[in-house]
This record gives C-alpha cells, structure tokens and sequence, in this order.
C-alpha cells in the first residue's frame, strides 16, 4: 500500500511510555512498511474461552478486571523501534476515517471522530481493562480503537498469518468499521437485541463482526480508486481475514470446531464479507443483519 508519513497526531494518543518496544519494521521499505497484530498469549487466552464455550477477541466488546495502566510519556522518533509501524498505523487510521467522514456526510449523515490509542501491555478505558493479549479493540464507549503494536508479530508467529502491511490496514479499518456501526447506532440497536434475546447473542456479534470486516472493504475499495493499492495487497487482507476466523482459531487453539459458540465468523465468511465491501465499496452492501445467509 502506498501511504506516506506524517501528517501530525491529530486523534492520536501515544500512551506507549518511553523506552521504547520490541518488534519494529527493521529492513522494511518504509514505502511498503510490515505491520503485525501481535497478541501474547492468544491461544492459551483461546483455549480458556474454548473451555468455557465461546471465543472472544476482545474486539468490539467490554473488558473488564484485565488490569495494566498505559503510561503516558511519547517516545521520541529516534528512539523509537516501532516508528515505522507506528507512523503506517496513524496513516491508516486518518485514511480510514477521512473515508467515512466523506460516505457518512455524502449520505447526509453526521460523523464524530474516533481516537486511535496506541499502548504497551495494559490498558484503561471506558469499556474496561485489557491486555495486550486481547488484540486490537474498539471500544464504543470512548470511541477509541486501541492497538498494541507487538500484536503484528504475534499475527504472524501465533495465528499463523503472512503479514505484511495491509494485513495490518486491514486490522485497523475492521476496528474502524465497529466506530462506523456506533455512528450509525448499530450497535447500541444489536446490545438492546442481545439484551432482549440473549440466545441469539453469538449469532448478532457474528453478524456485527463481519460487517465490519465488510465496512473494512469499503475502505479498501476506497485506496483502491484512488491509485493506493499495490500487488499482493488484497491477499495479505484476505490473508489476515482467514487467520482470525472463529473455526480456525478454534482449530488451533487444540479444540474442535462449534460455530454455536463463533462470535465473530468463520474464516471464509470474514474474507467474503471484506470482499462484498470491497467489490463497489458501497456500504449498503454490508447489511449482514438482513443477510439470509452468511
């Protein structure tokens, strides 16, 4: 993906600490910089969740009692090992969400900006506490989506993808689709549903996740027209769509494959979705909600 640096922090928090972090893109073009997810501990964290009947990213939902408290001081670029994911991810983000600035105001609909917070280890935030071990989440009620940078690489060495670098643009757009839904209040009407039928509480989250990942190739459609997209691009975001489907996380964290307890869709279901966005990146072609089949 061509992307260029810079452009300020506007809606940006580095909540990372000094010192720095490890990973970084050493030997990585920054014209085309890697990225990775990276989720310490996922598939033992999988494994607890497969235990008790579900597994759960900690995408898009309310985390609580996880601990860690980001520290706040920048580090400073030169000192930085992650500077090349960090400035790629903070281009990501602005793309993304001037995008859907654009959509949502074309379609006469209002759009408040989302924050992007970037922490080590632990964090606060108004759903709640997490880990890193959780990945990439949005939560609604702060409108921030929160990245742990390591998560690239543990996409790679735990989850079992390529990476590259829109693998990762592909992360942060489906985080930023979950702020499109709040905008829309899709998802304060898919908590009343969960709350009035909770037996078709997995079923409503799958159906939320893959309209993000839809909303995700809305987006990609979007740098696709203006000129952005290189080759190999699309595989890496199907690439990355695949290792996070529920059955194959399921399969790897060593247990058998229940699409009763999926909450954010199987494997082939995330790439077709992200592929609907991205056909005429038209977001009324993301209705998953209506969709009969998935």
């Amino acid at each position: 993906m061509r992307w260029k640096r810079g452009g300020g922090s506007q809606d940006v928090i580095d909540a990372r600490g000094a010192g720095g972090g490890g990973g970084g893109l050493s030997g990585l073009p920054v014209g085309r910089a890697g990225g990775g997810l990276g989720v310490v501990g996922i598939l033992v964290y999988l494994a607890i969740q497969l235990l008790g009947g579900g597994v759960d990213l900690g995408v898009n939902s309310p985390l609580s009692g996880a601990g860690g408290t980001a520290t706040s001081d920048p580090i400073p670029a030169s000192q930085d090992p992650d500077r090349d994911l960090k400035d790629f991810s903070v281009y990501v983000f602005h793309n993304t969400q001037n995008t859907w600035q654009r959509i949502l105001k074309a379609d006469g609909k209002p759009y408040q900006h989302a924050k992007l917070v970037l922490y080590r280890n632990g964090v606060n935030t108004a759903c709640g506490s997490a880990t890193s071990a959780v990945g990439p989440f949005y939560c609604p009620g702060d409108k921030r989506v929160y990245l742990d940078l390591s998560f690239y690489g543990d996409m790679v060495d735990k989850l079992g993808g390529r990476g590259g670098d829109f693998a990762w643009a592909y992360v942060i757009a489906h985080e930023m689709g979950h702020h499109v839904q709040q905008q829309l209040g899709i998802s304060d009407q898919v908590d009343r549903a969960r709350q009035d039928n909770p037996d078709n509480a997995n079923e409503l989250s799958v159906r939320l996740e893959l309209q993000a990942d839809c909303y995700a190739g809305v987006w990609a459609h979007a740098v696709y027209a203006a000129g952005d997209l290189q080759k190999g691009d699309v595989d890496e975001a199907l690439d990355a769509a695949n290792s996070v489907g529920d059955d194959r996380l399921q399969r790897r964290a060593g247990g058998s494959i229940n699409p009763d307890s999926f909450t954010h869709g199987s494997s082939e279901q995330r790439k077709k979705w992200f592929e609907r966005g991205r056909a005429d990146g038209n977001p009324a072609d993301c209705d998953t909600f209506n969709a009969d089949e998935l």
